[in-house]
């Protein structure tokens, strides 16, 4: 059974990215900020597979669902 909590890094290795501190901070750097009207999963730089698993985590409140909220927040502040 998954822990419940999930971390950036672990979301971020989910996704196939690289997952180190200084890694998430340079994606969430040149991403945002998202625009308020673009879903997270319908963002331009996600891969199909990613988009997927970042909508599905959102719809069925997946146990990741807490940690994409966060990175939907973290993409949409501004730089």
């Amino acid at each position: 059974m998954d822990q419940g909590f999930h971390h950036f890094s672990e979301l971020f290795a989910q996704l196939g990215l690289p997952a180190s501190e200084a890694e998430i901070r340079t994606f969430i750097a040149t991403h945002s900020p998202l625009a308020d009207d673009v879903p997270l999963a319908d963002a331009p730089f996600w891969t199909p597979a990613q988009a997927a698993l970042l909508q599905d985590e959102i719809l069925e409140d997946a146990d990741w669902a807490e940690v994409v909220d966060q990175l939907n927040v973290a993409l949409r502040c501004s730089k």
